[in-house]
């Protein structure tokens, strides 16, 4: 972590910059603006993009790390990735005058592998099958409660390193974790295997109960060790809360909290049970909510869902405790999914990212796309997240295409 003073120069450079344009006016507008869609206030459609194909233009000149040491280059990383973000692709961005220092830990897992028989689907990206490993109840055996270990020192000189490179351009701040990434069937059908778990779902279902039951009893001992260690931090700031918008909201934490000692109840939390979009919706409550509830009832605000076809499993969706934002798969009947979300929620839209991937930008495309979700959500808090971009074809351009199309969209349905 010795940064060198070629390091120093580089990074302190780009927080100035950095620091610059968080002192812009426009942000508090924006987190204003978060702050009310997150209170379910009408605030007109919000954009947001995320998860971009950053590999395909390594060499692009904002984004070409020149730090030596491997520190360093982590830092400078992450303030080249959000300058380019507001230079490129800037939607509703909000910038914080502030650089988040980690605290770490160590996860001992759940003392299981996977085993996987890998493929390759175009644009290099990677496929994988994953071979049943669970097939008896001595099996689940195999699933070990994790152990949480916090490494202050790591903390510590991470948070030195990072000061020292810094420098006075912006202030450094300690932040553990923020926002869980809970999605339990995602990790268990890697052991379980696809078909054999919606075959068990009918012959045996309680062994599925059973093999459910005990990857939750895992994570609600992870998160129990989370809170206790102190390893939380209030989730009420500019992050993805999660497939959707940011968590910008003045309804955490909760009114006892100590300002020291975070908890769930403090935090935003969310779910997905992605791999029950083709069950129906009492199969994804008897083997998928019912379980993900016991995790959601702990946290102060909630997100759910991700590529399932949520336009038909609102009733169910509806039994989640202090919900506020319902992303689902593209694919559904768009009138369908905004009448069932209505404005009790947040709609979390999710255009195709496949509108990058031609032989060149399909604005029209989008166009099209975009006016007729607009059109079909006009009643609902609607947020436009742009994800799970595959490829761009090594052509950023795209991007911003897309962004200043969505934005200029947006704001027409204001």
């Amino acid at each position: 972590m010795m940064a060198t003073s070629h390091d120093r120069l580089i990074v302190r450079g780009l927080s100035l910059r950095v620091a610059e344009v968080a002192a812009l006016p426009g942000h508090a507008q924006t987190r204003e603006r978060w702050t009310k869609i997150n209170r379910l206030e009408r605030t007109g459609p919000l954009v947001w993009i995320n998860e971009i194909p950053f590999w395909e233009f390594p060499d692009h000149p904002e984004l070409k790390c020149e730090c030596e040491a491997e520190f360093a280059r982590g830092v400078e990383w992450s303030l080249r990735e959000k300058l380019w973000h507001w230079t490129h692709a800037r939607c509703d961005m909000v910038v914080d005058p502030v650089v988040y220092s980690p605290v770490a830990r160590h996860d001992s897992g759940y003392g299981i592998g996977q085993q996987e028989v890998r493929g390759r689907t175009d644009y290099g990206m990677n496929a994988a099958d994953y071979l049943p490993i669970l097939r008896s109840e001595a099996d689940l055996g195999k699933i070990r409660t994790p152990v949480i270990t916090p490494d202050h020192a790591a903390t510590d000189r991470a948070y030195a390193a990072t000061c020292e490179l810094v420098g006075d351009a912006l202030p450094v701040e300690r932040r553990g974790l923020v926002t869980i990434w809970f999605a339990p069937w995602d990790e268990l059908v890697r052991w379980w295997g696809i078909t054999e778990l919606y075959e068990d779902m009918i012959e045996r279902p309680a062994f599925v109960h059973a093999g459910i039951r005990r990857l939750m009893d895992a994570w609600l001992a992870r998160l129990d060790q989370l809170e206790r260690l102190g390893l939380l931090s209030v989730s009420n700031g500019n992050h993805r809360v999660g497939s959707g918008g940011l968590g910008i909201t003045d309804e955490l934490p909760q009114k006892d909290y100590d300002g020291v000692h975070a908890r769930a109840i403090d935090q935003w939390g969310m779910s997905t049970g992605q791999i029950f979009s083709e069950a129906s919706p009492a199969m994804h409550e008897e083997f998928c909510l019912r379980y993900e509830l016991e995790w959601l009832s702990r946290f102060g605000l909630n997100a759910y869902g991700c590529c399932e076809p949520l336009h038909c499993k609102m009733h169910i969706v509806r039994a989640i405790p202090r919900l506020r934002r319902v992303s689902m798969s593209r694919f559904i009947n768009i009138e369908r999914g905004a009448e069932a979300v209505g404005r009790d929620f947040i709609f979390s839209y999710k255009p195709n990212p496949g509108v990058f991937a031609g032989s060149s930008f399909d604005r029209a495309e989008a166009e099209r796309e975009l006016r007729r979700v607009l059109d079909a959500t006009r009643d609902c808090h609607v947020e436009l997240i742009m994800k799970d971009i595959s490829t761009c074809r090594a052509d950023p351009a795209r991007i911003t295409a897309w962004c200043d199309l969505a934005v200029d969209l947006a704001r027409q349905y204001r």
